[in-house]
C-alpha cells in the first residue's frame, strides 16, 4: 500500500543516544535541556527571535488567540484543516469565513477587507500546503484596521517569504511539529513572534501560568512538550536539507508526468522558497475527482482529499456559500509525498493517473 505520507524516522540508534540521556539524567518533561537545545536549534536554523516548542499545532493556535486577549471574531479561511476553525470557536470566538483565492488557494484579501465589521478582532490566516498567503496584502489591511494576524502555518517548515522564514511574519506565526509534517517530533508545535513581550507571556500560558513554584503570571494551561519529543526533533534535525531536497526531487517527477494532462496546479507566492510539502492536484470536476482516487485506490494507492469539505459547508460552522472554495475542495487531492516515496512508485501513481483522466 501506498499511503499519502509517511513519517520520516531517523536511524534508531541516533534517537537511542538522546533516549539515554534522558534515562540518565532522569528528567521527563517541564522544560528539560533537550527541550530547550531543540528551541535554540530551530531559532537558529529559522532565523527566528522567538519561538516556543509546544504539545502540537492545536494548542498552539490556542495559545495565540488568548495571547492576543481576543474577543469578537476572526477572519479566516474555509480551506484548510478544522483544527484552524475549531481553536477560534474553543477559544469563545466567531469564525468569520472569507473566500479563497482560485490560484493561490490561500485567503483573499479583497475579501477580508470587505469582511471587516466592528466585531472584527483579528485575522486567521493558513498558508496552505505552505504556499504563503499574500502576506503584504493582509499585512496592509490589518495596520488600516488596527487589528493583530495570527497565521496558521502547518505546513510551513522550510519555506521561505522574501529570504525569510515564513515564520517570522504575523502578529503570532504558529506551526504544527505533527509525524505528518516534513519536519517532526512525533506530536509537538510551535509559536513565533517579533514581539518579546508577547512571547514572555506565551512562555507562562504554556505552563500553567507559573512564574516560580507558587506564583502565576497568567491564566495558563498544559501546552508544553516532553524530552522524549523534544529527542525525536534534534534527531530528526539533522535531515531537514536532505527531507527538502527529496520533495523537491519527487514534485518534479510528478510534474514531468502531469503537466500535460487538463489539470490544475497550486500557484506558489511570489518571492517564496517552497517546501514542496505536499503536491495537491486540481481537476476539471468532481465526477473526474472521485475517478481518480477510485483509480488510485483500487491500485492500493491511498490519496487524501485535502481539504474537503470547505468547512462553511460543515454543519458545526456552516456559513454563508463561498464558491471558490467549495469548488475547490470538490476537485482537490494531495498525492502521495514522502521520503522514501521512490521515483519509481511516482511513475506508477502517474500512470495511474494519467489512465484515469484519458479513459
Amino acid at each position: 500500500m501506498i499511503y499519502v505520507t509517511k513519517p520520516f524516522l531517523p536511524p534508531k540508534e541516533e534517537y537511542l543516544k538522546y533516549i539515554d540521556g534522558i534515562w540518565n539524567r532522569n528528567w521527563l518533561t517541564n522544560n528539560g535541556p533537550l527541550v530547550n537545545e531543540l528551541e535554540l536549534k530551530l531559532k537558529d536554523y529559522l532565523g527566528v527571535p522567538h519561538l516556543l516548542f509546544l504539545n502540537n499545532g492545536t494548542i498552539a493556535l490556542q495559545i495565540a488567540i488568548k495571547a492576543l486577549g481576543l474577543r469578537g471574531t476572526l477572519i479566516t479561511t474555509p480551506f484548510t484543516y478544522i483544527a484552524t476553525t475549531s481553536s477560534i470557536v474553543w477559544e469563545g470566538c466567531k469564525p468569520q469565513f472569507v473566500d479563497i483565492d482560485s490560484l493561490s488557494l490561500n485567503i483573499d484579501p479583497l475579501k477580508i477587507e470587505a469582511a471587516i465589521t466592528g466585531e472584527t478582532c483579528a485575522i486567521m490566516a493558513t498558508h496552505v500546503y505552505g504556499n504563503p498567503c499574500d502576506i503584504e496584502a493582509i499585512e496592509t489591511i490589518a495596520n488600516r484596521h488596527k487589528i493583530p494576524v495570527i497565521y496558521d502555518a502547518a505546513h510551513c517548515f522550510g519555506t521561505k517569504y522574501n529570504g525569510k522564514s515564513v515564520f517570522n511574519y504575523g502578529t503570532i506565526s504558529t506551526t504544527s511539529f505533527h509525524s505528518t509534517k516534513l519536519f517532526h517530533t512525533v506530536e509537538g508545535g510551535a509559536v513565533f513572534t517579533k514581539d518579546s513581550e508577547l512571547s514572555t507571556r506565551m512562555e507562562f500560558m504554556r505552563n500553567f501560568g507559573h512564574n516560580g513554584p507558587v506564583d502565576f503570571a497568567e491564566v495558563g494551561i498544559n501546552g508544553k512538550n516532553s524530552e522524549f519529543h523534544a529527542a525525536m526533533g534534534l534527531a530528526n534535525f539533522k535531515y531537514i536539507s536532505s527531507l527538502l531536497a527529496s520533495r523537491k526531487e519527487q514534485s518534479a517527477r510528478y510534474d514531468k508526468w502531469l503537466n500535460s494532462v487538463h489539470t490544475q496546479r497550486l500557484k506558489i507566492s511570489e518571492k517564496t522558497e517552497f517546501n514542496y510539502a505536499y503536491y495537491p492536484l486540481i481537476l476539471e470536476n468532481e465526477t473526474m475527482t472521485l475517478k481518480v482516487i477510485k483509480g488510485l485506490e483500487s491500485s492500493n494507492i491511498s490519496p487524501r482529499r485535502y481539504f474537503n469539505p470547505s468547512l462553511n459547508t460543515v454543519a458545526l460552522y456552516k456559513s454563508a456559500a463561498l464558491p471558490v472554495s467549495e469548488s475547490v475542495s470538490k476537485r482537490i487531492i494531495c498525492l502521495p509525498l514522502y521520503y522514501s516515496l521512490s521515483l519509481e512508485e511516482i511513475d506508477l501513481i502517474s500512470r495511474v493517473i494519467l489512465r484515469a483522466i484519458t479513459s
